[in-house]
């Protein structure tokens, strides 16, 4: 990172990086610690307390599609990550009221607040930079590390101190994390000033009712979301339906963009068009990648806090601290990701995007299949040693990193000018129903039967060992298929690489 600073890298990306890293930290601290909230202190059952945070996870990434919206057009990046950060902390604090109620609540208040923030303080990095990619790209990376940064200590502090000490405090603590980094934001809101967009729009000033002007109606307006949140949280159901039928109408939205780029360009061979549909293609890959990968909050953390053996040296690692594996490999993998692409690239060999996604997915599944092995090395108490764990992370981490990052550029290098907005709202909308799908995946781990008797610990290592590993066969599978496509997909994105 020195050599990065000398090259003169902007002095308000690092107030944006502490903000960002304590965003992380307290929304990773509240996901680390839910599973096992919603099911040990809740005591809602297995497949319930999935569906929950399947639809709390997928409105959270389908909020920054309003949040970054409404600061284009109302409040202005910097009052967008402002109202962000003190609904957040909000949220958290809430949750310490104890009940559902008081849970649900909280959770609408912080996916509100998620949705300003997360949308809003990357655009702001962004917009620190005018004509130099190079030092953009490096701008984000260092951005990236403060992310990951805050996961992991979410993942080690807020985990360790809610599971040992009780979950108000893990929660309490992410709350005020929270609270440091929009006091960070704010404090240092000088030294990232120069970037534009960043006061209270125009249109955000002129007048709307009662004296009030549009920025205080929108954020008045805000808060009626907050019930909305709270019943697509319990109505799954409605949800899926709502997510589902986002997805088709933005999909067709997106081709009928790409027809008519088409059509203004001249185009006889449908360029756009095409482009738009490997798009849409990209959007359905990375719903089953994520969908699978955030087993890690759900079924993964109940996995490790019933069969995994955690103790080290006499101490047991509480289970939600197992989730730390995923952010500690890509600090340690991201670097050597990062020269890998590079040096392909110089002797021709870098690999098309279809097959680095066919790759990513690959190590997905071969991750799920590490548990097979843990099946010959059961103790006593039906537990398998913690290496299986760390191994599937390893691998799914990997994948990741062969998936994750070409991501928006992709989308960036797809979408006509024109749309570039709205194509990175749907691929954001991508995420949203990764993570509700990825409840629904877990529901299949569920500890008890269809009548409702708990499994035994023998039964419950059978159930998810069977799950995982069915997860990572028909991955395997999509992968190779993918693989096998990668041609037919390379013709429709014509030529973006």
């Amino acid at each position: 990172m020195s050599d990065i600073v000398k090259k003169g890298q902007p002095d308000g990306l690092y107030v944006l990086f502490f903000s960002e890293m304590w965003e992380r930290f307290c929304y990773y601290g509240m996901r680390v610690l839910l599973i096992l909230y919603l099911t040990k202190s809740l005591l809602n059952g297995d497949a319930d307390a999935a569906l929950i945070y399947g639809a709390y996870t997928g409105l959270v990434y389908a909020a920054p599609i309003l949040g970054g919206r409404l600061a284009d057009k109302f409040l202005g990046y910097r009052l967008a990550v402002i109202v962000g950060a003190v609904m957040m902390s909000i949220g958290e604090f809430l949750i310490l009221g104890g009940g559902e109620q008081m849970l649900m609540v909280g959770m609408g208040v912080l996916i509100i607040g998620n949705g300003y923030f997360k949308a809003n303080i990357s655009t702001i990095v962004g917009k620190l930079y005018k004509d130099d990619p190079a030092q953009r790209d490096a701008g984000f990376t260092i951005f990236y590390i403060g992310i990951n940064i805050g996961a992991f200590l979410a993942t080690t502090v807020v985990a360790y101190i809610g599971e040992t000490y009780g979950f108000q405090y893990g929660f309490a603590l992410a709350g005020g994390g929270m609270l440091l980094g929009g006091s960070i934001f704010y404090l240092g809101r000088q030294r990232y000033s120069a970037a534009e967009g960043l006061n209270i729009t125009e249109e955000g000033r002129k007048p709307a009712f009662l004296g009030l002007n549009k920025v205080t109606v929108v954020i008045i307006g805000t808060f009626f979301l907050i019930p909305a949140c709270y019943v697509l949280i319990q109505q799954n159901e409605v949800l899926e339906w709502l997510l589902l039928g986002l997805f088709v109408f933005i999909a067709i939205m997106l081709v009928r963009a790409g027809i008519t780029a088409d059509q203004k360009e001249g185009a006889g061979n449908s360029v756009w068009q095409n482009r738009m549909i490997a798009l849409v293609i990209f959007m359905v890959i990375n719903i089953v990648f994520w969908a699978c990968f955030e087993q890690a909050g759900t079924s993964l953390t109940l996995f490790a806090d019933r069969n995994v053996d955690r103790i080290i040296m006499g101490w047991e690692m509480p289970a939600s601290m197992t989730q730390m594996f995923n952010p500690l490999f890509i600090v340690i993998f991201g670097s050597i990701f990062s020269v890998m692409w590079i040096r392909l690239s110089k002797i021709g060999r870098n690999p098309s995007i279809p097959m680095k996604f066919a790759l990513g997915i690959f190590q997905l599944g071969i991750g799920f299949l590490v548990t097979m092995i843990g099946l010959q090395f059961v103790n006593e108490a039906y537990q398998v040693p913690l290496l299986i764990l760390v191994f599937l992370y390893m691998f799914h981490t990997s994948g990741e990193l062969f998936l994750s990052p070409i991501g928006l550029s992709m989308v960036t290098k797809l979408a006509p000018k024109a749309i570039a907005g709205f194509a990175m709202g749907a691929w954001f909308l991508s995420f949203a129903m990764a993570n509700f799908a990825g409840g629904k995946i877990a529901t299949l781990t569920a500890g008890h039967t269809e009548d409702g008797i708990t499994l035994t610990l023998a039964e419950g290592l059978e159930k998810y060992t069977s799950v995982f590993s069915n997860l990572g066969f028909i991955l395997l599978g999509i992968a190779v298929l993918l693989a096998l496509l990668s041609k037919p997909l390379n013709k429709l994105m014509h030529g973006v690489k």
